[in-house]
């Protein structure tokens, strides 16, 4: 009982600092059935229906579909509607030390949509641009402070 218990505990601590990416895919297509298993995945990307969404090595504002455990630290409140909440999110699990692991059988389909209202506001106005381009200074700073810069690398603040 003692050696079940304990593999439970080392099992569940292995855990901790994972975030499971959870590879993307989207299609052009408005009306489509989705696939529900790797396979049916597989072929539909074999058609040309499906391809992969956006995919990266990594990347500055890198904003990968995760999942986490429950009480990882929340999305800054800095970043609401369009713009750099995920990314965000992203970068301070990272500077806590998460180890990225990519899901092999689970994946999602993006599928096209009309642009939102706040990445209106992102493309038309500079006064936007701008305040967003100060919260991402903002929080690159923060973070510096919190976790130390050398998990950042070269982050271009001025784009």
């Amino acid at each position: 009982m003692y050696i079940l218990q304990w593999s439970k505990i080392l099992i569940l601590i292995s855990f901790l600092w994972k975030a499971f990416v959870v590879p993307a895919f989207e299609t052009l297509h408005y009306k489509v059935t989705f696939p529900k298993t790797k396979a049916q995945l597989l072929s539909t990307w074999d058609l040309g229906t499906v391809f992969t969404f956006r995919w990266v090595q990594w990347e500055e504002d890198f904003e990968p579909y995760v999942v986490v455990r429950r009480n990882v630290t929340r999305y800054d409140k800095r970043f609401v509607g369009f713009g750099w909440n995920k990314v965000s999110h992203i970068m301070e699990l990272q500077a806590q030390g998460y180890e990225f692991v990519v899901l092999p059988s689970a994946f999602v389909v993006h599928m096209p949509h009309s642009p939102s209202f706040d990445i209106f506001k992102f493309r038309s106005s500079s006064l936007y641009r701008r305040c967003l381009k100060k919260l991402k200074q903002e929080f690159v700073q923060d973070l510096i402070t919190k976790y130390g810069g050398e998990h950042f690398g070269d982050i271009d603040l001025e784009s």
